[in-house]
């Protein structure tokens, strides 16, 4: 298979999708990576997903990525007395230790770690933000707030803290389990969920050991403050537009996606925009005006991958929603403004061999007309620099590792094959213009680009560009 786009897609598998026929369609349709939610999946429910997954990926000899997202702290507010109460503005309500049913005054928190965190004046937002409440005393036992925005509140809806830095990690008990499970499943990447610090991305690196990519989901305002930390810990983030919207002022959302999507390309992380891309799809076969535009807007940003949550994962129409995303991207991909738009976000290589290399590669494929640019990776990091250039002719990540190809097919246009490392160099043009030619990429009397890292399989040590004739046979010749 071959994409005509070059931004990836990712489908939340779920209820709707975890059919091994719908996930052939979905992965068809132009799904590049399949994300499965461990808020709603059990150890067996995704080793059975990642299993069929493996499954499709051998029928249609396409690479597919698997991303895990970890469920991470749920806090949440108890029961009540009556199911729920009424809270109205300017009223006074108590969160306590207490774990007895609630009442219209008070309601049990049974979560200690928000006790001791909270201070006077810090908001608390429940049930995504439609309530707020305003601290006005703290002690171990209990938080005295005043309404700010009152309505009704009932059994176990969940609590965040836009102004509160909790004083415990990120992992959970049941997030470390599901760690476990995952990485021995051999999935290829794993979100972190409500990163608030660096220090929660080293305490993953240190369970997962490379085992996986490690993705921060940036949904909390106290990751916004420590932002360029965070991305530079981890191996690509996740815009989690859900949450971030509840807990930051919405207006402020748009500006931040520009920001990340930019700080991420000048960093070299793949950046994926997340949360109600085309919400109306859960239940329409259609999506809204509005919701094309959104996804649009993500795509001319340079976006590494736009995804799909309950659309694809419980919604009436999750090929379809794979469909559409696909045609939108497609088509800003095409628009006349796309390449100007793309080249003007576009910054300076770093001071290093890797980097220049591959910025020069990007010049020389366009001024030359090139066919392609042909990367050998093996870690994976010259697949990213060369995305990360974003040209505007084809590329093609070649790697050894298939760990290395399906971890990279979350990343902006790289198509990732799987192949033996060269033995030399001659072997090495060959390979490139014979693959090449055999994905369809270039045909014979074309040129392409070809980067590599000598000596050969070197990890990370980009430094030779080689520019081959794509003979009749589709071998190589310089």
């Amino acid at each position: 298979m071959k994409r005509s786009r070059r931004v990836k897609i990712l489908a939340t598998l779920g209820p709707a999708s975890n059919d091994i026929k719908v996930i052939e369609e979905l992965a068809r349709a132009g799904a590049d990576v399949f994300r499965i939610n461990m808020s709603h999946a059990s150890h067996e429910l995704m080793r059975e997903t990642v299993a069929k997954i493996r499954q499709v990926e051998r029928t249609l000899r396409y690479p597919i990525g698997i991303l895990v997202d970890l469920q991470g702290p749920k806090l949440r507010v108890g029961t009540f007395a009556e199911g729920s109460v009424m809270l109205g503005k300017g009223e006074t309500f108590t969160l306590d230790a207490s774990d007895l049913p609630g009442d219209k005054t008070r309601v049990y928190l049974p979560h200690p770690e928000i006790l001791a965190s909270v201070s006077v004046g810090d908001r608390l937002l429940l049930d995504d933000g439609k309530i707020e409440l305003r601290v006005t005393a703290t002690s171990p036992e209990a938080i005295n707030t005043t309404v700010v925005y009152g309505g009704k509140l009932s059994n176990r809806k969940g609590v965040s803290l836009p102004d509160t830095m909790l004083t415990v990690g990120v992992l959970t008990e049941k997030d470390r389990a599901d760690l476990k499970a995952a990485l021995e499943t051999e999935i290829d990447w794993v979100a972190l969920s409500f990163v608030q610090r660096p220090e929660d991305m080293i305490e993953v690196r240190k369970l997962v050991q490379g085992r996986a990519g490690v993705l921060a989901k940036i949904e909390k305002p106290q990751a916004i403050d420590r932002l360029e930390e965070i991305i530079r810990l981890s191996d690509a983030i996740m815009i989690a537009r859900g949450d971030l919207g509840v807990e930051m002022p919405l207006e402020t959302v748009p500006g931040l996606q520009k920001r990340m999507i930019r700080m991420c390309r000048r960093l070299g992380k793949p950046v994926v925009v997340a949360t109600q891309m085309l919400e109306s799809m859960i239940t329409s076969p259609v999506p809204t005006r509005a919701e094309v535009s959104d996804v649009s807007i993500a795509v001319f940003e340079g976006a590494d991958a736009v995804m799909l949550s309950a659309e694809s994962a419980s919604g009436s129409y999750p090929v379809e929603a794979v469909v559409t995303m696909n045609k939108i991207a497609e088509a800003v991909e095409q628009d006349a403004l796309y390449q100007g738009i793309i080249r003007a976000q576009a910054t300076e290589p770093e001071a290093t061999a890797a980097d220049a290399i591959s910025a020069a590669t990007r010049q020389v494929a366009e001024t030359l007309d090139l066919a392609a640019i042909v990367t050998y990776t093996s870690s994976g990091s010259t697949g990213i620099r060369a995305s990360r250039e974003r040209p505007s002719k084809p590329i093609i990540a070649l790697s050894p590792k298939i760990t290395t190809v399906r971890r990279l097919s979350i990343v902006w246009g790289l198509h990732c094959v799987q192949t033996e490392d060269a033995i030399s160099l001659e072997d090495m043009v060959d390979r490139a213009c014979s693959i090449a030619y055999v994905e369809g990429l270039a045909r014979p009397g074309d040129r392409v680009a070809i980067t590599a890292g000598v000596p050969l399989g070197t990890p990370g040590a980009t430094n030779m560009l080689r520019i081959a004739f794509v003979g009749q046979d589709g071998a190589g010749g310089s």
